[in-house]
């Protein structure tokens, strides 16, 4: 089946009617965005996307794919991406989260290339379905960790935050040692990040990884140990 287009049109329209150009050019250069926004904030968009979401049920999982692809890619304006994210997100669709949705997943993480698309789809959908499936999902985040895209190797890092004491460390691991020795930003924050959030967990593991691992940057050691240490470490930490 093809997409909701019903769902499509209610989501537009209600983002035109919230807009406010006065917003939308600091929105718009806060996230050096080459796709203009709308200048609707979050919390006007939540409310605006739980009312059609409410209205607009889809039928099954390839309506649902259907229709989140047609959001995305059509989009004219930033906020329209966010809604097709938030679509993923729904709770009346939470059961159809699998392996199967990952290549979808993956489309909107490379087309999007950008923090505020894959730090969401990374944690929040990738993580959830690789916890719910590892035998089939933790290969392909192997295979994302060596990718030559940037944002399938961050996701491979960060698609654990709050997974906590399910976190696989292997993974985990594999995806950090990949990357390690990179220059890009992107790559070296998301690797601090995921390390400082397991620390919360894990202190001594995330400990004794940083120090079998001096190659690791600057950038990334400090993040991982924010939280933790005492002497030296943490005050070049903090």
């Amino acid at each position: 089946m093809g997409a909701d287009q019903r769902l499509i049109s209610a989501v537009r329209n209600g983002l035109a009617a919230l807009a406010d150009p006065v917003k939308a050019p600091a929105m718009r250069a806060y996230m050096k965005s080459a796709m203009p926004y709308r200048g609707v904030p979050k919390p006007p968009r939540a409310g605006l996307l739980k009312l059609i979401l409410a209205e607009h049920v889809l039928p099954d999982r390839e309506t649902f794919a259907a229709t989140v692809r047609a959001l995305w890619h059509e989009a004219e304006y930033r906020e329209e991406r966010y809604a097709a994210i938030d679509l993923t997100g729904h709770r009346a669709y939470r059961h159809w989260q699998g392996p199967e949705l990952l290549g979808l997943y993956e489309e909107m993480i490379v087309t999007g290339a950008w923090w505020d698309y894959v730090d969401e789809l990374a944690a929040r959908r990738v993580g959830p379905i690789l916890r719910g499936a590892p035998a089939a999902v933790t290969p392909v985040l192997r295979a994302w960790a060596i990718d030559p895209d940037l944002w399938r190797r961050r996701t491979a890092i960060i698609c654990q935050l709050g997974a906590k004491e399910a976190t696989d460390t292997e993974l985990l691991a594999r995806a950090v040692e990949a990357s390690i020795g990179e220059k890009e930003f992107f790559l070296r924050k998301g690797i601090g990040w995921a390390l400082r959030d397991y620390a919360k967990t894990a202190p001594g593991w995330v400990r004794s990884f940083v120090d079998d691992h001096p190659e690791l940057s600057g950038l990334s050691r400090r993040e991982a140990l924010k939280h933790l240490g005492t002497g030296e470490e943490a005050g070049r930490a903090r």
